[in-house]
């Protein structure tokens, strides 16, 4: 590859002297309500022992930062149709490289992203996000989704979420670490979980590595979680153990006893009532004053969308099983249709699953 530089790496390789360099592992990322893995992280690794973010250092001084993205995208990418069902990849990729050739070349090689997350990381301030949105919506087009990483990069990363309306964010290890016992840091995860409910993109807490951290993230109704308590880097999608299984299922049900409907909220999107192309469902059609009105809703057997009432509205503090009996006496053509909660003013939270109601009520 052009361009190659001896970096000052402890183990003295010729950076990207040979691209087999580059290898991957892949982290799970969990769905805590369910107790299952929602997709996988690919991580890059290389020989010796220079951290990863060492080596794209020393390509970005070599002047060969996109080629070395770039060969991480291809790798990453070549993976994807090896998923297991059900899953998605996170791919990372600095989004002050997103347009350039290498990379672009990269992501044409895979036209189809569906199942694919581009993760935009790193702390520095995107110069132009008017040209980072138009390309992010070239990429949504081919099916990827968008996660924005490193939330604790301050105003400059909530700047991006208001730009890019990203459908995951992620809740940096800097913000997980001592959260069970820091109120600031708990404070900070529910001001992000319900900026990311109202906009329909899922929070996902980084870096649990203690039982402390996880009860604090289920408390507080983060859906995703990831970190070394939950499943390290390998170099195949590897299964949860059935030790971890428990663990976040008996960490989720005291969770969901102890906070009422807090811990089951799933986030939702909202779009205007009038709006002609609402996208693809569950959507909340809110009214001006950010009421619900309606819902867009999926069939499960079908596909086929439809339109239906808000038929049951309640709020956080409100008791599991009688939310749960309340939405079972419903007309039978809504009895199992999400339940709409929204905050004392009336504005939209996130919807509540009838599943994970009964769930819920069960486990008391």
């Amino acid at each position: 590859m052009p361009g190659t530089l001896t970096p000052r790496l402890p183990d003295r390789r010729p950076l990207l002297a040979d691209p087999g360099d580059l290898g991957l592992v892949f982290q799970p990322v969990v769905d805590l309500a369910r107790a299952r893995v929602a997709g996988y992280e690919a991580l890059a690794r290389f020989p010796g022992t220079a951290a990863p973010e060492a080596w794209f250092a020393a390509a970005a001084d070599a002047g060969v930062a996109a080629e070395l993205q770039a060969l991480a995208l291809h790798r990453a990418l070549a993976a994807v149709p090896h998923l297991p069902r059900g899953t998605f990849l996170v791919v990372n990729v600095g989004p002050h490289l997103l347009g350039t050739p290498p990379v672009q070349a990269a992501l044409a090689g895979r036209p189809d992203l569906r199942g694919v997350v581009l993760g935009l990381t790193g702390h520095a301030p995107v110069a132009d996000l008017a040209a980072l949105r138009v390309q992010v919506a070239a990429l949504r087009a081919r099916g990827a989704l968008v996660a924005l990483d490193d939330t604790g990069a301050g105003w400059s990363g909530l700047q991006q979420v208001a730009a890019l309306r990203p459908d995951l964010v992620t809740l940096d290890r800097s913000l997980v670490a001592g959260v069970d016992t820091d109120p600031v840091r708990q404070a900070i995860a529910e001001v992000l979980g319900g900026l990311t409910g109202r906009t329909g993109a899922w929070l996902l807490a980084q870096g649990v590595e203690t039982r402390g951290e996880l009860a604090a993230v289920c408390r507080l109704g983060v859906p995703l979680a990831q970190g070394w308590l939950l499943g390290r880097p390998t170099p195949g999608f590897a299964p949860l153990p059935a030790e971890v299984v428990s663990l976040v299922r008996t960490r989720t049900a005291r969770a969901r006893q102890a906070g009422g409907l807090a811990g089951l909220l799933r986030p939702v999107r909202q779009c205007d009532a009038a709006e002609r192309s609402p996208g693809l469902p569950p959507v909340v059609l809110v009214g001006p004053q950010g009421e619900p009105l309606a819902l867009r809703l999926g069939d499960p057997r079908t596909g086929e969308v439809h339109t239906a009432p808000v038929s049951l509205c309640v709020q956080p503090a409100d008791d599991v099983t009688e939310t749960l009996h309340r939405a079972l006496t419903r007309p039978p053509a809504h009895r199992f249709d999400p339940v709409v909660c929204t905050d004392p003013d009336g504005s939209v939270l996130g919807l509540l699953r009838v599943e994970d109601l009964a769930s819920a009520a069960s486990a008391r």
